[in-house]
Formats: structure tokens, sequence, C-alpha cells
């Protein structure tokens, strides 16, 4: 059976998830997982719940524990990255210093100035990582699961012989939504999507044979329908197709919601809107992380079960392991054209076929034009800011953030450039030695 290594498993909500997924596979039970994190503290409460899920199930998982990365990885066939770098003083700065000038970023961690500076900090330890694994198990599976997703993902194929492949589920928590709106069970919708990460396209969804964009296009007009995904609508109203993140993400990589507080008001709304405000995922980020370094374990170990969520991670390796084809939406280099009308060097998010020869992913063809041209308003950014991450060139970085579309929006270009330059300054510890 595998070795499954976690680096970041002080991660604890979320790399617990991981771990059940996994375990609910019979053909994975058996697994030696591997949890690494530089929190003692974080890691020996994700151990723990583990530990307990194995006890609990009855299955044949050996949970190992270190701090040693070189260790964890030793042999390992996949390794899940759920890393976060500097925790949250950087993050802070990512978000406030924005602010000051007029950046109003709800999330920032995927474009504009929060999502370009967490780049360039965690593409350092991400290379890091990689070279530990090109050393000690040059053949196993990198499944990324760090933001900014396309960044990251984009970094690691640039300047890494490591095999890449980022997840995220904005997919399934998309079509859930759609579901919902259009009264069908999610089970049952059949789609094809493809894009860039946090904006991918539903280009073809259907039920029962049946294309269910009219019927959202009705539910739209709703009200009630319309506040729980407020920029999603507006977004397929005037582009035509419903995109893979939530609202309040998405209001973030278009020029349109977020440049005075009246619009971000009007489209703070419930559900897939509820975060519109500025710094509303610092704020609650925060607040979880304080909660999870209290002393007590925030779920008692007795009643901790192997459950199966919709993350893709362990489908993947079911499939890769076992020979079970699956579709599913990854993050991957367009160097093979499956986004025709895209570039080659970006970091697509599209359906990939998955079974036991590997992975591959589909052609998708040409975009729509104008969901194309969105595409390339994030990839001109990530570029830029990959650049600045592996060249340690700040002219490149600058170049991101002034291309970023929000701070375009709400920034002059001399204003960009001096934000930029407090932002380098006040996180410097954690980035390149930028020239």
């Amino acid at each position: 059976m595998p070795t499954v290594t976690f680096i970041g498993a002080g991660s604890m909500v979320f790399a617990r998830r991981l771990i059940g997924d996994v375990l609910s596979f019979p053909e994975l039970a058996d697994s030696t997982i591997r949890l690494m994190d530089i929190d003692e503290g974080r890691l020996a409460k994700t151990t723990e719940a583990a530990q307990a899920m194995v006890e609990n199930d009855g299955v044949a998982a050996d949970i190992q524990s270190t701090t040693d990365r070189r260790q964890a990885l030793e042999g390992a066939d996949y390794v899940l990255d759920v890393i976060n770098v500097g925790g949250s003083e950087p993050f802070e700065n990512e978000i406030r210093i924005p602010e000051r000038y007029g950046v109003e970023q709800a999330i920032g961690d995927t474009l504009g100035p929060g999502g370009v500076f967490r780049g360039l900090r965690t593409i350092q330890t991400m290379l890091e990582i990689a070279r530990d694994m090109e050393d000690v198990c040059p053949d196993a599976l990198l499944l990324n699961y760090t933001n900014p997703m396309a960044i990251v993902c984009w970094a690691m194929a640039e300047a890494t012989e490591i095999e890449t492949v980022g997840l995220c589920h904005s997919v399934p928590h998309t079509a859930e939504a759609i579901a919902e709106y259009v009264d069908v069970p999610r089970e049952e919708l059949d789609y094809w999507v493809a894009g860039v990460n946090h904006m991918a396209w539903f280009l073809e969804c259907e039920h029962d044979g049946e294309d269910v964009h009219p019927r959202l296009e009705e539910a739209m007009d709703d009200p009630d329908t319309y506040r729980k995904d407020t920029v999603r609508f507006e977004m397929m109203r005037h582009f035509g197709a419903f995109i893979t993140e939530s609202s309040h993400h998405l209001s973030e990589y278009v020029p349109y919601f977020r440049t005075d507080q009246e619009t971000i008001e009007e489209m703070a709304g419930e559900e897939y809107a509820e975060r519109m405000p500025t710094a509303s995922y610092l704020e609650g980020w925060k607040a979880r992380s304080k909660e999870r370094d209290a002393s007590e374990p925030d779920v008692d170990p007795a009643e901790l079960e192997i459950e199966r969520s919709e993350e893709y991670a362990s489908r993947l390796i079911h499939s890769l392991e076992t020979g079970e084809p699956r579709r599913l939406n990854l993050d991957v280099p367009n160097a093979d054209g499956a986004i025709t009308n895209l570039p080659q060097e970006a970091c697509v998010e599209v359906p990939c076929l998955v079974d036991g020869t590997g992975i591959r992913p589909c052609t998708v063809g040409d975009l729509p034009p104008q969901m194309a041209a969105l595409n390339r308003t994030q990839i001109a950014v990530q570029e830029r800011a990959v650049t600045g991450a592996l060249e340690n060139d700040r002219e490149a970085v600058h170049h991101a953030i002034k291309l970023d579309p929000l701070t375009a929006a709400a920034l002059t270009l001399e204003e960009a450039h001096e934000m930029t330059e407090e932002l380098i300054q006040a996180n410097r510890e954690y980035l390149p030695e930028l020239v």
C-alpha cells in the first residue's frame, strides 16, 4: 500500500478531512500516513485525531508523525501539501496595507496584492520541498492544496522536476450550488468545466440531457436566490457562464465590485456572498487559529470516524493505485494546449482523466473569447509573480501588482508602486531577496 505524506499537517481540520478521505477507501485503508509540520502542538493534535480514526474504525493504516521534512518524505508515493508560510503577520500585512491604499480584499489568497505576496513567500518553501523530494522520493506525485494555486503550481512546473498537480474543491462546491439553484440532485448534474483556478467556467451543465443554464437564469431573477451568489450571477449575466469560485472570492479578481463601499455592501449577501466585507477571511482565520491552538482538541477523539468528503485527493490516489477511471478537474500546465486560446506556459484548471496509467488532461479547445480574455487578466498577473519569485525580480513583482485588475481599478500607477514597496519592506523576512 502507498505511503502518503502530509506536509503542513498542522492545518488540523483540513488535514484530518484528507486523512479520513484516504482511509475511507478499503484499498487504501492500510496505507502509511506520515504527518509533518513545524508546529509540534498542532501536529500532535492531528496525529492524535488520525490515530483515533484508525482505532475507532479498525483499519490497518500506520500513522507516523515527525517535524523532520526529509524524514517524512523518504520513499513517499504521494505528497499532499497544505502549508501556510509565515502565519498571521504577513497575512495581516497583505490585507491591511492594501486596504489603507484603497484596495479592498475579502480573502487575498489568489490574485491581487494578497495573492501575489502570498505566492512570493510560499514559492520559496515549495521549492525547498521539491528539492527534498528530488533527493528522497523523486517519483512521488505532489498534490498541492496551497494557494495561490495557479502561481504555486506554475512555479513548480517551471523550476522543478517534481510532477505537481493542483487540487481545489471549487468545482464540486459550485456544482452543489448550481444543483441547489435549479433544484436537482448534485450527483445528477453532468458538467464540463475549464479555465484557471478560481475562475473556471461551467461551459456545459446538464440534467437528464437538458441544459440547466436557462433555469439558472430564472433562479437569478428570484431575489432570495440572487442574494446567495450576487457576484457570480452578475458575471454569468454579462459573460455567459457560471464561475467556479464563491462570490466573495470572485469579486477580487475583476474590477467591477470592490472599488467603493456602497457596491461592496450591495453585493454582500448570504452563503457564497457572505464574506464580501474587506478582511473577512483574515479575521475568521485568526479566530480559527486561536481556537486550534487551545489546549483541548476541538473534537473528542472518541467521536472521530472515517468519512469521505468531496475533496479530490483520495479519489486521485485511488484511481492511480487501483486503475479505476475517474474524471477530475485538476490544475495542470497547459503545455499540451488543453485550452488552445490560453498560453501554453500557464497553469489551467481542466478535466483530467485519471486511471492506473496516470493523469491525462482533456482537450477543451478554445474558450469563448470573453471568458478567455478574463482568464488572461489573471494569467498576466500570475506570470509576473512567478518570474518575480523565481528570478528575484523586483520589477516583475511591481508589474504583477500593477496588472492586477482590482488594484488597477482602485489606484494610480504611482500609488500601486508605493503600496508594493511598502509590502516588500513589511514582509521582507518572508520573501526572496528581490533586486
